[in-house]
């Protein structure tokens, strides 16, 4: 089997050290270089193994000097859509987790795929859960007319409403193919206090120290309501869905938009 070459953007940030050790530990992948914003060393420090792995705060000239298959970028949106100018017109493949990505960002990624031939992987959630739970809230949309979504992060998440969330709003209404009933409210004694709303959907942001990463959709309906519910413990949730899309993407060609599609839900 061909090992599968890997650069990781953003080595040193929470989600970067993890997906470090994950592709350390997993047979077939290989890191061979690693970036962050600022480096003061030559190499990445690696735990338990004497490999030394190339550190750069330049990303085209690792790319050239690392000659790798994937790029694996875990940062923000303005430093994610840059890696992908640089590396996809290298023939570099991408796997994106970063959350924040508009719709012309995406857009851009995938004329960048079409025209150099190479793949990107771009999901809002690479936890197995999360998008089970998303996949079965497209199947539940066809049938409530009522729909709000809780997604909970820790304090430092930067963006509200999550990715996940507004991914899964998303799905939702093409699901039903109309908007759903938002109730409205007549004496608002609070400000937003029914949290942001898509097309009928009132989603709401929980911010705290005792979150990870999770989400609630809650479906009313006549007599009943549905309750679908997700939370990650710890980052180690989404590693199983980067390895796989590690090693999916350089069999694809184009943009594969979700981890849904790699899972064939």
């Amino acid at each position: 089997m061909e090992v599968i070459r890997v650069i990781i953007h953003g080595a040193l940030g929470r989600m970067g050290q993890e997906i470090v050790n994950a592709v350390l530990h997993e047979p077939g992948l290989k890191i061979v270089g690693a970036t962050e914003k600022k480096v003061t060393q030559k190499y990445l420090p690696l735990t338990g193994t004497p490999d030394l792995v190339p550190f750069s705060s330049d990303l085209d000239s690792l790319l050239k000097s690392c000659r790798p298959d994937v790029l694996v970028d875990f940062t923000n949106a303005a430093a994610s859509i840059a890696a992908a100018r640089i590396a996809i017109k290298q023939k570099v493949s991408m796997v994106i987790g970063t959350t924040g990505l508009s719709e012309e960002n995406v857009t851009e990624i995938e004329q960048l795929c079409q025209a150099n031939k190479v793949a990107a992987v771009v999901a809002p959630n690479f936890s197995l859960g999360a998008v089970l739970l998303m996949h079965l809230s497209r199947v539940a949309a066809k049938f409530f007319d009522y729909a709000d979504i809780i997604e909970m992060h820790h304090e430092k998440k930067i963006d509200a409403p999550s990715g996940t969330a507004v991914a899964t709003a998303k799905a939702m209404l093409k699901a039903r193919g109309k908007p759903f009933i938002h109730p409205e409210t007549e004496r608002e004694i609070v400000s937003s206090v029914r949290g942001g709303q898509v097309n009928g959907i009132a989603i709401h942001s929980l911010r705290s120290p005792g979150f990870m990463a999770g989400q609630e959709v809650i479906f009313g309906g006549a007599g009943q309501t549905l309750s679908l519910r997700h939370e990650s413990i710890s980052r180690e949730s989404f590693m199983p869905g980067i390895i796989l899309a590690i090693k999916e993407v350089t069999k694809c060609k184009g943009l594969v938009y979700g981890l849904d599609t790699l899972l064939k839900l």
